[in-house]
């Protein structure tokens, strides 16, 4: 198993083009929220819920980057088991696993994104909590969970 402590210094230029290039074609590929998810959104602290896109797929992306995508399933960010994801405003949930409770959890990270400023700015501090403490106990995930709407 990768350390991802150890090999984050290397891992950040990578992660980031590669979530700000799926946000991108989340973007423009993606549905808007309906009334409720936009409500639900502003109930856990997002600004801008209009810009909120989400993408419904057989799986969560993973990097193309072969390097990339061993440490991410390797470390355990991404892989078997992930039902949503989140980068910037882009939301991506597999098929069959879309609820109000994992919406607004995912919503509660685009508030994250939206208070760090981008995901250049979000994405070392997630990745250097997942290292640190671990992806349950990580600042972030604890905070979107608190969030939950069930």
């Amino acid at each position: 198993m990768t350390n991802l402590a150890s090999v984050l210094p290397q891992l950040l230029p990578a992660a980031i083009g590669w979530a700000e290039r799926e946000e991108r074609q989340a973007l423009s590929a993606g549905g808007a929220l309906m009334p409720q998810g936009i409500a639900d959104a502003l109930a856990v602290g997002v600004r801008e819920p209009e810009k909120i896109r989400v993408v419904i797929a057989p799986i969560l992306p993973l990097p193309d980057d072969a390097w990339l995508r061993n440490v991410a399933v390797s470390t355990g960010l991404l892989g078997p088991g992930f039902t949503g994801l989140t980068l910037g405003y882009a939301i991506f949930v597999v098929h069959g696993h879309l609820t109000r409770q994992l919406l607004t959890h995912e919503c509660r990270h685009v508030h994250q994104y939206e208070v760090a400023g981008s995901i250049a700015a979000f994405l070392p501090a997630y990745l250097q909590q997942i290292a640190t403490v671990g992806y349950h106990a990580a600042p972030f995930e604890v905070d979107a969970r608190a969030y939950e709407i069930h």
